[in-house]
C-alpha cells in the first residue's frame, strides 16, 4: 500500500469517526448546561439577620472575586419557609460553567480567601464563629440539562 493510499485511508477513517460522534451527540434530547451547587442552611433562632450580614459581606465579596476570576458564573441567596425546625431557611446557590470548573478549585479559592480574609487561619476562625449562628444541613451539586 502506498503512502498516499495510507493517508487517504486514515483520512477516511478519521472522517467516519467524527461523523459517528456527531450522530451520537444528536441522540439526546438535551445538552449539558451549567453545574449548580446548592447549600442548605438553617440559621439559629434570632440569628437570621446576623447571618445575612455575613452573606452580604464576606460571602458576597468571595463570590464576586470568584466571578471576576472566572471560577463561578453566578450566585444567589434564596430565603425559604422551613416546614420543621430541621429544614433550611436559606439556600446558597452557586453556578459553575461545567464540571471541569472544579479542577484545582481548592487552590484557587484559597487564594481568594487569603485576599478577602487575610489568611486561611482567619477564614477558619470566622467559619467557627459562623457555626454559632447557622447550621449547614447539607448540599448537592448537579448539572442543568438544557432541552433542545
Amino acid at each position: 500500500m502506498s503512502i498516499k493510499s495510507q493517508i487517504a485511508a486514515c483520512a477516511a477513517l478519521l472522517g467516519l469517526a467524527c461523523a459517528s460522534t456527531a450522530v451520537l451527540a444528536d441522540d439526546h434530547a438535551y445538552t449539558d448546561g451549567p453545574v449548580v451547587n446548592v447549600a442548605f442552611i438553617r440559621t439559629e433562632y434570632g440569628k437570621f439577620d446576623d447571618y445575612l450580614k455575613f452573606l452580604d459581606g464576606t460571602w458576597k465579596a468571595t463570590q464576586e472575586a470568584a466571578k471576576k476570576a472566572g471560577l463561578v458564573l453566578s450566585y444567589r441567596v434564596i430565603s425559604v419557609e422551613p416546614r420543621t425546625e430541621n429544614d433550611p431557611d436559606i439556600y446558597l446557590v452557586v453556578n459553575y460553567k461545567n464540571w471541569a470548573a472544579f479542577d484545582g478549585m481548592t487552590a484557587k479559592m484559597d487564594a481568594i480567601m487569603k485576599q478577602i480574609e487575610g489568611s486561611l487561619d482567619s477564614a477558619d476562625q470566622h467559619a467557627v464563629e459562623r457555626g454559632k449562628i447557622r447550621r449547614v444541613l447539607g448540599e448537592y451539586t448537579g448539572q442543568e440539562l438544557i432541552l433542545k
